[in-house]
C-alpha cells in the first residue's frame, strides 16, 4: 500500500470541516479534483456560513454527526481513501468547559483513528498544534519538532489545550505501530485569513483590533507588545494538508507556520493601516478571568522539517493575508448591512 495519497480521484473526510481550516482545506482540494469532499461536523459552533462559498459543489458532502459518536464516524468515514482529523476544541473553549474538551481532543481522536481502521483508510492526517510547545515567559528562540514542552506561567485552559494535542499526537503513532495506520501530524501555528472566528486566543487580537479600528476606538494590547505570535494564512495550511497527504511521508510530526513570527505590536499596527487607520493602541494590564496566551519575547516556529518532509512552504506573507482577511470582513459587512 503506497503511503502517497494525490488528492486528485480520490476521497476525503474532513472531520471538523465546517471550520476555518476545513472550509478552505475543502474547497482546495475540490479544486485539485477529489472525487468526494465529506465534511463531517455536529455544527455546535455553527458553521454553515464558513460553508457557504462551496454549499452547492457537486462533489461535496455535508455529513452532520459527533466525533464522540464512533457509528457516525464509522459511516461518514467508510470509503474514505483519506481522513484530516481537524475537529477540536480550543483554549478558550477548553477554559469554558474543560471536560468537554478534553473528551473531544483525546477520545474524540482515539474514535476517528478506530473509524479508519475500521475502514482501511489509506492515510490520517492530524491538526496538531504548536501548542505542544508550551507557553509562558520561557518559550524563546527557534521551536523545532524535538523542542519540549513548557508550561511555567502559561494559563491552565492553554496547558490543558496543549497536552491533549501531544497525547492525540500520541495516539497516531500508537495506531500507526499496532496497526500500520499511516499518518501525518502538522503542528499548525495560529490560524488566520478569510470567514475568521472568535474562537482562537491569539486570532482575536487581530480581530478585535479590526472591530475596534472601525468603531474609532483604541485597540488594546496587554503589557509592552513585545511578545512575539507566529501565524499562518488559512490557505497556505490547505496546501499543507493536501501535502500531507501526497507526500511519501508517514509517521511524521512538522510546524506548518507562516513565513515569520511577528510580535503583537506589530500585528496591532499592521491590522490599523490595513483597515485605514485609527487612534493609537491602549496598553493595558491583565484583565481578570480573560485568558491570554503568553509567550517569551523573540521565538520562531521553524517549518523547514515540512519542506523535507512534504515539500511544503508558506507562500503568503502577513501583510497580504491581514489584506485578504479584511478584505472579506469588509465584504461580509457589506452583505449583511440592513
Amino acid at each position: 500500500m503506497t503511503i502517497s495519497l494525490p488528492i486528485a480521484g480520490n476521497i476525503f473526510c474532513i472531520v471538523g470541516g465546517a471550520s476555518l481550516v476545513g472550509s478552505a482545506t475543502a474547497a482546495h482540494f475540490l479544486e485539485q479534483g477529489a472525487a468526494e469532499v465529506r465534511v463531517f461536523d455536529n455544527f455546535v459552533f455553527g458553521g454553515e456560513a464558513a460553508l457557504s462559498h462551496i454549499k452547492d459543489h457537486p462533489r461535496l458532502r455535508v455529513v452532520r454527526g459527533d466525533v464522540m459518536r464512533l457509528p457516525d464516524l464509522l459511516a461518514a468515514q467508510r470509503g474514505a481513501h483519506g481522513v484530516l482529523q481537524l475537529a477540536a476544541l480550543m483554549t478558550l473553549n477548553m477554559d469554558r468547559d474543560s471536560w468537554t474538551g478534553m473528551d473531544v481532543n483525546i477520545r474524540g481522536v482515539q474514535n476517528s483513528l478506530e473509524a479508519a481502521r475500521h475502514n482501511q483508510v489509506g492515510k490520517f492526517v492530524f491538526a496538531s498544534s504548536n501548542a505542544v510547545y508550551g507557553y509562558g515567559p520561557g518559550i524563546r528562540g527557534e521551536l523545532v519538532e524535538g523542542t519540549p514542552f513548557h508550561s511555567a506561567g502559561a494559563p491552565p485552559a492553554a496547558i490543558l489545550y496543549g497536552a491533549t494535542k501531544i497525547i492525540g499526537e500520541q495516539l497516531c503513532r500508537a495506531a500507526f505501530q499496532k496497526h500500520g495506520q499511516d499518518y501525518v501530524v502538522l503542528r499548525y501555528s495560529t490560524v488566520y485569513g478569510e470567514r475568521q472566528h472568535y474562537r482562537a486566543a491569539n486570532a482575536l487580537y487581530i480581530i478585535e483590533t479590526y472591530d475596534a479600528v472601525r468603531a474609532g476606538r483604541a485597540p488594546q494590547i496587554v503589557g509592552d507588545g513585545s511578545e512575539t505570535k507566529h501565524f499562518v494564512y488559512v490557505g497556505d495550511l490547505a496546501r499543507a494538508n493536501a501535502a500531507a497527504f501526497e507526500a511519501a511521508a508517514t509517521d511524521v510530526a512538522v510546524n506548518t507556520s507562516g513565513p515569520a513570527p511577528i510580535t503583537t505590536l506589530e500585528l496591532v499596527r499592521l491590522v490599523t493601516e490595513i483597515a485605514g487607520g485609527g487612534p493609537a493602541p491602549e496598553f493595558i494590564g491583565e484583565t481578570p478571568g480573560k485568558v491570554r496566551l503568553t509567550s517569551g519575547g523573540a521565538f520562531d516556529i521553524v517549518h523547514d522539517r515540512a519542506g523535507a518532509a512534504l515539500g511544503w512552504r508558506p507562500q503568503v506573507e502577513m501583510r497580504e493575508g491581514l489584506t485578504r482577511l479584511i478584505r472579506w470582513l469588509e465584504e461580509d459587512r457589506a452583505r449583511n448591512a440592513p
